[in-house]
């Protein structure tokens, strides 16, 4: 599985200064709706939001995967946002993200979804890697590296959150 079919160009930002988890979501829920057509941006975060009920997505160590499976999505997509700052994200690590990567497939996609979300835990498994994306100063930056990717282990190997 590749990552680059599931984001767009537009669908990556930089350097964004958002002060709450609530204000994260409602910004990758504009993000997402621009890259599935379709949907509502009320849709999509209160698919978000719903998850997030269910228990945080905040990985740990800086990174968050809130994730979805909605009907009217028509294939997987993804936003990343990254912040200036971390925000409080319920994180099991009680520690402020400040990587966060959103995930929207069909409603009726369960596998697919699972190995996507492996794929984003891998991606902020990779502590050198998250180091780079935070490094990033602009979205062409971001979206570029994320393109270029690749698995940096076996996939025997635990992936552990982003140090």
């Amino acid at each position: 599985m590749q990552i680059e079919g599931f984001f767009l160009p537009e669908s990556v930002v930089a350097q964004r200064k958002i002060g709450s988890k609530k204000r994260a979501l409602e910004e990758l829920s504009d993000l997402l709706v621009f890259a599935s057509s379709g949907l509502t941006q009320l849709e999509v975060f209160e698919g978000l939001v719903g998850r997030e009920r269910l228990g945080s997505t905040g990985l740990g160590h800086g990174a968050a995967i809130p994730h979805g499976r909605l009907k009217g999505v028509g294939k997987p997509v993804c936003a990343f946002l990254q912040l200036q700052d971390g925000v409080d994200f319920d994180a099991v690590d009680n520690q402020p993200v400040d990587l966060i990567c959103a995930l929207l497939v069909p409603k009726e996609a369960t596998s697919e979804h699972l190995e996507l979300l492996s794929m984003l835990a891998e991606i902020f498994g990779d502590e050198q890697f998250c180091m780079q994306l935070r490094a990033a100063t602009n979205d062409e930056t971001l979206y570029q590296l994320l393109m270029q990717w690749q698995p940096s282990c076996s996939s025997d190997q635990q992936a552990q959150p982003c140090a």
